[in-house]
């Protein structure tokens, strides 16, 4: 007897497995009856084809739109065709584009057909939404881009406006991700249009809350952080317990995000952590959904100035995506990006910055293999890296590379990032304020102290107009201005006036132990020490140690990042706890 029929004898798999393996092995053979297994038996043979890494011939059969279409709708193993999908396309099957360019051909075929058009426009939904998920942006915009054609052209009635508004919403989530922002402007534009058309035809049917959540994401991808803030409290406001779940959470989290730029952070924090435990307990702790909301709670935690469990949250955002996307995705590329900044954050007062640097490294090596040369998106990670270099130049380690070469490795990288950010959101953004203050860091770092001047000028001018006098952002930049001033130019009196203006919005916005309040105590000292204040300079060393055991205090007060123990309270009273604050 050969050895696999053998081992087969021996097995302890069911008679379905092993039936399931043995079609398999024999899909040439078999491959005529095939498409009449039903969607499950269908799923759990391609399952199969995948694990024995037979790609080119899975590949073959998933490009077709009929196949892929079928096994869409076992959405219980939403994951394991998350995986399928992305080794497919690491193995260059051109899965991505066969699909899109068949449901672009499909969508012609439904122009005079009612009954097939509604057909279509649900099949471009769920594969547009799958793409999105995926982490192809670029093909779910295709797909739903045809799919809202047909949507505009079938018949104007409610049941095809709802169709519309959901093709809007799936549209507007890979548009504003991606960063086509001109055309998720005009997809909004549309979406505002039909939620008109259904009030005005007193229907009331559609629950808008994950489209204002969405709205709220591409208000807040561009950096205008009121009407991002304004749109999720809309969302909020819509949320009900019959809505799914998905919905709930990507509402709670994106709540949570535009809280924390707008420096409210006791709702941030009740929103966010309903939103880990609503996603624990209903898709499991190695679901996507789970790891998009760990990375949101990271950025809660690293505003909160709680950095330590901000990168242990990140780490484990990072390995679920992995697990899930492999190494070449987009998804993956922005979690190497989040834990490379949260690393950053952490080490800057101890000067190990190299693990930070490996995974700035990896988000712009596959960004660069999966994005245009001039895009956006490489404009943040660019920012990241180009930040942990200068630190890196400035810990005068040995190092194979000059210090001088690093540094202008950082401002070529700034410079890229600045350019990208003008091009995409103009001269008054937040983010183009933000890369002028950081080159003005880092023309100190290479003593062009004038340039270094006029960048921190232009990032307070911006960021002041947009945001208001006492905003974080401003404080942070007030901040560095202080340093240049008090290191370098000997400006004393100018940098005493912004440090303590730095210091009142500080200690308004996070309180007495917040972290960032040390490099603000130790310039003051400076400044006081070279203006022979004495009297000053006790004051603030007695202030400086107070803000030191708080510090202490702080770090070992410091709760674990989740609660093992925790359940989601019910949603309505999430939102009480919320809009009473």
């Amino acid at each position: 007897m050969a050895e696999g029929q053998n081992s087969r004898l021996h097995s302890t798999d069911t008679l379905y497995k092993l039936s399931v393996s043995v079609v398999a092995e024999k899909f040439t053979i078999c491959k005529e009856y095939v498409p009449y297994l039903p969607e499950n038996v269908l799923f759990d043979l391609y399952y199969q084809l995948w694990k024995e890494k037979r790609l080119c011939l899975l590949g073959t059969e998933l490009c077709h739109l009929k196949t892929f279409a079928r096994i869409l709708k076992v959405t219980n193993r939403r994951i394991h065709l998350l995986q399928i999908f992305q080794t497919l396309m690491d193995h260059d099957t051109g899965i991505n584009k066969e699909l899109v360019m068949k449901y672009e051909l499909y969508c012609l075929c439904g122009k005079d057909d009612p009954t097939l058009c509604s057909k279509i426009i649900n099949l471009g939904l769920t594969l547009g939404g799958f793409l999105s998920d995926a982490g192809w942006y670029l093909e779910s915009q295709k797909v739903l881009l045809a799919c809202k054609k047909l949507c505009i052209n079938s018949r104007q009635n409610p049941k095809n406006w709802c169709l519309t508004l959901d093709c809007c919403y799936k549209l507007l989530h890979a548009q504003a991700t991606y960063c086509e922002f001109r055309g998720a402007a005009e997809t909004r534009e549309l979406a505002v249009e039909v939620v008109a058309k259904l009030k005005e035809a007193g229907y009331d049917g559609v629950n808008h809350a994950a489209l204002y959540a969405e709205f709220s994401v591409l208000f807040f991808n561009r950096s205008e952080y009121d009407q991002a803030y304004r749109w999720s409290m809309e969302a909020l406001k819509e949320l009900t317990p019959t809505l799914p779940a998905r919905f709930t959470i990507d509402v709670l989290r994106q709540a949570a995000k535009s809280c924390v730029v707008k420096r409210e952070f006791q709702k941030a924090g009740i929103l966010i952590k309903q939103a880990v435990y609503l996603a624990r307990e209903l898709f499991d702790v190695d679901h996507p959904k789970y790891s998009d909301v760990l990375t949101d709670y990271g950025f809660y935690l690293l505003n909160y100035d709680n950095v330590i469990n901000s990168v242990s949250v990140q780490k484990t955002a990072l390995e679920i995506k992995k697990l899930i996307f492999g190494k070449t995705n987009l998804l993956v590329a922005i979690a190497y990006e989040d834990l490379a900044y949260a690393l950053y954050v952490h080490e800057y007062s101890s000067g190990k910055f190299q693990q930070a640097c490996d995974h700035a490294v990896n988000a712009i090596n596959i960004m660069e293999k999966l994005l245009p040369t001039e895009h956006l998106m490489l404009a943040s990670a660019k920012r990241v890296k180009a930040l942990i270099l200068e630190e890196i130049a400035l810990d005068n380690r040995p190092s194979v590379i000059s210090d001088q070469e690093l540094l202008l490795q950082s401002e070529s990288l700034h410079l890229s990032a600045l350019q990208l950010a003008k091009t995409a959101f103009g001269e008054r953004n937040v983010q183009t304020a933000k890369h002028y203050g950081n080159l003005g860091r880092l023309y100190q770092s290479m003593r062009k102290f004038k340039e270094a001047e006029a960048m921190h000028l232009k990032a307070i001018s911006i960021k002041e107009e947009l945001l208001g006098s006492d905003d974080y952002e401003v404080g942070l930049s007030i901040g560095h201005l202080a340093s240049l001033y008090n290191f370098h130019m000997n400006r004393y009196e100018d940098a005493e006036k912004l440090y303590q203006r730095s210091i009142a919005i500080s200690l308004k916005l996070f309180g007495k132990s917040y972290s960032g309040l040390e490099y603000d105590y130790r310039g003051l000292l400076h400044v006081y020490t070279k203006l022979n204040e004495y009297q000053k300079e006790l004051e603030y060393e007695h202030i400086f140690n107070n803000w030191k055991d708080l510090r202490d205090h702080h770090a070992r007060c410091e709760d674990p990042p989740i609660d093992l123990q925790k359940r989601p309270q019910p949603i309505r009273e999430v939102i009480q706890a919320v809009f009473s604050l």
